[in-house]
């Protein structure tokens, strides 16, 4: 009975160690970008600069709960999903 103890174990050892390193090399960065993502979308604020998914370069209007208005010229005022928004235009930073 113990030698198919350890042939059970043996047999998922290999099994336990690929799914740790799929753990720490893919699950583990996407949910810490998906976190800072979150806290970026949350810190959004009139004035911002932002890139949306599209590639468009926008300028907050307005933030409202689910949606921001986002103007992005002298004329066009449009309202955005904050989920489609891809990245926040640091000052100094060329896009």
């Amino acid at each position: 009975m113990g030698a198919e103890q350890g042939s059970v174990i043996g047999s998922f050892l290999p099994l336990i160690i690929l799914f740790a390193i799929f753990y720490f090399l893919i699950i583990r960065p996407q949910q810490r970008h998906q976190k800072a993502h979150k806290a970026m979308l949350e810190s959004l604020s009139k004035g911002d600069q932002i890139i949306t998914t599209g590639g468009l370069m926008a300028v907050i209007v307005k933030t409202e709960e689910d949606f921001i208005k986002i103007k992005l010229n002298d004329d066009t005022v449009v309202k955005l999903d904050r989920a489609y928004v891809a990245k926040k235009v640091e000052l100094g930073e060329d896009a």
